[in-house]
């Protein structure tokens, strides 16, 4: 059952009814990453299969129904999900599902980050028109000189720029779908997607070129999703911790911390990587950039998972100190 949640007035957090209510956002690629972490948690806790226990609950937020301007000049990324945490702190849901780049790094009051699940492939993937002629070791030689690539991130446009200044970008937000459809129309010479979404939603195969980490920083917690409820909600946060990825948690804290150090705004173009080390330490890029590529500064810090937190907010100290002050302009 799908229904369009209205405001409820506050619930005590232990009187609760079947079925579970989850929020989420109704984009394709919201709507799968629900269902992934319906099956994941059905299939941890075997009793749930085949009842009733979970009803999704699609919210519009803010920022899926302004489309026609950059976050930043909104509000930011958190517009992904101011509506569904007023809902959740209302009652109205009991739980919801995000993309964790699309968190805001402090969240509201009486809400908890719950679990995080398994990362997906966090590499971003530079989308070009059928037939394109492609060099992995120079992808963006693969674009023509002035081409127009389709962007609202200012993270991919900076890297973008300071490897290609004559790139031209225009804005270009949507569904997966409709960012694909403009580039194979031939309005756009390319875009770049985070190749975890076109894995969840069947379409890998569109990925023209993976970018590494290495050629592209991507965004903080890119790949994973996270699963947040009311932080009194001691029942949900037990059953949630059952499903947590170590490994995604690690990694999530460590970036979070990175993007708190740095208290950028989403006119600031961050990028920040972890990931474990055979010898089980946690390895963290950071990337700083002017939007316009006259600027970027990237580096790594290695330590132990333990200190993921504290990794993370030196590496952010340290980028911060050494970029122009104007980078972090409100």
């Amino acid at each position: 059952m799908k229904t369009e949640t209205p405001p409820a007035p506050a619930v005590q957090p232990h009187k609760r009814n079947l079925p579970l209510k989850v929020g989420t956002r109704g984009s394709p690629l919201a709507r799968q990453q629900t269902e992934h972490f319906l099956q994941r948690i059905t299939s941890f806790c075997p009793v749930l299969r085949g009842m009733s226990v979970f009803e999704e609950h699609i919210i519009v937020t803010t920022g899926d129904a302004v489309q026609h301007r950059p976050l930043a000049e909104i509000g930011g990324k958190g517009l992904f999900a101011k509506e569904i945490h007023e809902q959740l702190l209302a009652g109205s849901i009991d739980f919801a599902v995000h993309s964790l780049k699309d968190l805001e790094t402090t969240l509201p009051d009486g809400i908890a980050l719950a679990c995080t699940l398994k990362r997906e492939d966090a590499r971003d993937a530079l989308i070009l028109p059928p037939g394109a002629v492609i060099d992995t070791a120079d992808p963006f030689g693969a674009l023509k000189q002035g081409a127009l690539v389709g962007s609202a991130s200012v993270r991919r446009q900076s890297q973008l720029k300071y490897a290609r200044p004559d790139l031209n970008f225009t804005l270009l937000r949507g569904n997966v779908g409709t960012r694909l459809g403009k580039v194979e129309g031939g309005e756009l010479d390319a875009t770049l997607l985070a190749y975890a979404g076109l894995r969840r939603l069947g379409l890998a195969e569109k990925a023209s070129v993976l970018l590494s980490p290495e050629q592209m920083v991507p965004a903080a917690c890119q790949g994973i999703v996270g699963i947040t409820v009311r932080s009194a909600d001691e029942e949900l946060l037990a059953l949630l911790a059952g499903i947590e990825d170590a490994e995604a948690r690690a990694v999530s804290r460590a970036e979070r911390a990175l993007l708190a150090a740095l208290d950028g705004s989403c006119r600031t173009p961050i990028g920040g990587y972890a990931r474990l080390l055979e010898d089980g330490s946690l390895h963290l890029t950071g990337l700083v950039a002017r939007a316009d590529g006259s600027f970027l500064l990237k580096r790594s810090l290695t330590g132990a998972v333990a200190d993921a937190e504290a990794l993370g907010a030196e590496l952010g100290d340290s980028l911060k100190a050494d970029s122009p002050e104007d980078i972090f302009a409100p």
